[in-house]
């Protein structure tokens, strides 16, 4: 099971999927939506695990997905998804 962070560094254009733990990305990808999209294919071949998004330039976690087979640590069921 591995967790992914999509972020993006101040001044950068593209988007980072990035391996929690790892000090450099996996990829990057022009779009956050991209990069959301590679980081649950690369969570799916992982075993599952939680993709957290966050807002542009290194802010905080805006959105957290988990994909399957990983398991949610929250109770509530998320519709959005």
């Amino acid at each position: 099971m591995a967790n992914y962070h999509v972020t993006q560094k101040a001044g950068q254009k593209g988007w980072n999927v990035q391996k929690e733990g790892s000090k450099k990305a996996s990829a990057v990808v022009p779009t956050q939506k991209q990069a959301e999209q590679t980081a649950k294919k690369f969570a799916s071949n992982n075993g599952g695990g939680e993709v957290r998004i966050h807002r542009p330039n290194a802010g905080p976690i805006r959105d957290s997905d988990t994909v399957k087979p990983g398991n949610d640590p929250r109770s509530i069921k998320d519709k959005k998804h």
